[in-house]
């Protein structure tokens, strides 16, 4: 049977653009489908603008901590429109470098919303689309609970174009795309509060690490409130009331807006028309292979409509493993083992490989040894401001294997990923004892710690 391309892909995100223009490489006809701006969750509404905040939430704090080197006080207003209008222009701006890379790799983008009409065909409108294989890259989506006006509440898709910087914020939920939104706004000079339905943020991550991180945001000045039930939501003048609940107590908190950010995201399925497939969903997301294939031999799956990682660097991979292995007759699999992470929270944190309660877990608790180092680095001396950093090191006692590497502190991110490199080679704990540090470095404490 002939098709119209050799590979068809629902969704230019991070993933589904890698893995097209991969594809494309091997001599691949290929297309791929999307309704809105190229690039993604990722580029238009999460990694890059994100980041983009988080620098220009610094900016308050290097002001104020210049004075103790000497520096005159600086006195300075943030101008919010300018802000979102240069972040914007930098999510624009990337949106027309993906769509050249397409062009370059004469990969076709067709502009609109797909769904199946059968296991080889596509559906764009009233335009359909036959593929021998099919990709499907299509993200996912904030999750909204069930609760009294949430329609009055932004996610974290709809954050980022306030018109107006809200003078203050609820931002519900402890994960980590609530906690780095609550450390944005707090930098930019927002009030915010953080309800938390737990006694402490990140949920999944190392314990030491999640107690830092917290008590440094409320060193901050984030109002963190923890065993919190959201009742309801109403609109007013002035912005949104949150009704909660703690225990036995209810209150009501004003606030210009609250932003839904750390609910969780799902996979954005439900419109794909999969009941025409014999694709598998499982717990709300497509079930794949280790080659991420599908029930259906030639349908496959990559990125955040997967009950996996949910992470830009994933998907990216997953999508080049399986053009390379479908395509480019080079068969590999994507390794899910010690991938690194960070939280771009102030303080900031990072991570690879098992947390001390995994390692324990895993192996035993008396078979883990762990190191840790926490200080005030030498930056903030000369300000003298109570900034401190942590850095620990999990290591089996019997192989001298550093099984996980966490820091929380500034570049921990920066920091994190060259560790991840000697942690992912298997490095035990005498590797880093017998590496030189650069002095005076925070990051040399990797290398000291005794």
């Amino acid at each position: 049977m002939s098709y119209d391309y050799d590979l068809l892909v629902i969704g230019a995100g991070s993933g589904g653009i890698a893995t097209a223009r991969r594809a494309a490489e091997y001599g691949a006809k290929v297309a791929v489908i999307e309704y809105d701006r190229l690039g993604g969750t990722c580029v238009n509404r999460g990694c890059i603008p994100k980041k983009l905040m988080v620098y220009a939430s610094h900016f308050p704090g290097l002001m104020a901590e210049a004075v103790g080197y000497g520096w005159g006080k600086v006195e300075s207003k943030l101008d919010w429109p300018q802000m979102v209008e240069k972040v914007h222009g930098e999510t624009v701006r990337l949106n027309g470098i993906y769509q050249r890379m397409l062009d370059n790799s004469k990969v076709e983008v067709i502009t609109g919303v797909g769904s199946f009409v059968d296991s080889h065909t596509v559906a764009v409108g009233d335009k359909k689309y036959t593929g021998e294989r099919i990709l499907i890259a299509v993200g996912g989506e904030p999750i909204k609970p069930a609760v009294l006006g949430i329609e009055h509440a932004l996610t974290s898709d709809e954050i980022f174009n306030l018109p107006t910087q809200p003078k203050k914020l609820v931002v519900l939920g402890g994960g980590y795309i609530g906690s780095e939104f609550a450390s944005i706004f707090n930098g930019l000079g927002s009030e915010v509060t953080q309800l938390i339905r737990s006694d402490l943020i990140l949920r999944g991550f190392d314990q030491e690490l999640r107690e830092e991180v917290q008590a440094g945001m409320i060193n901050h000045g984030i109002n963190i409130r923890h065993s919190i039930e959201l009742l309801a939501i109403e609109r007013v003048a002035e912005g949104v009331l949150v009704k909660i609940k703690t225990g036995d107590s209810i209150e009501t908190l004003e606030a210009n807006a609250l932003a839904l950010s750390a609910l969780g995201r799902k996979p954005r399925i439900d419109k794909l028309g999969l009941e025409n497939t014999q694709v598998t969903v499982q717990n709300g997301a497509i079930a794949v292979d280790e080659y991420n294939c599908t029930s259906e031999k030639h349908i496959y799956a990559v990125g955040d409509c997967l009950d996996r990682i949910e992470l830009t660097p994933v998907a990216i991979n997953e999508g080049r493993a399986f053009a390379d292995t479908v395509f480019g007759n080079k068969p590999r699999l994507m390794s899910y083992t010690n991938i690194p992470t960070a939280i771009f929270t102030h303080p900031e944190a990072a991570t690879v490989g098992l947390t001390e309660a995994e390692a324990k877990e895993q192996y035993g608790e008396d078979a883990i040894k762990v190191y840790r180092s926490k200080f005030r680095p030498m930056y903030y001396v000369l300000p003298d401001k109570q900034e401190k950093t942590l850095m620990k090191l999990v290591v089996e006692i019997a192989t001298d294997k550093v099984l996980g590497a966490h820091m929380v502190g500034d570049h921990a991110a920066e920091i994190i990923q060259g560790v991840a490199i000697a942690v992912k080679m298997g490095a035990t704990k005498a590797n880093f004892d017998a590496t030189v540090g650069i002095h005076p470095s925070s990051a040399e404490e990797f290398v000291t710690m005794r």
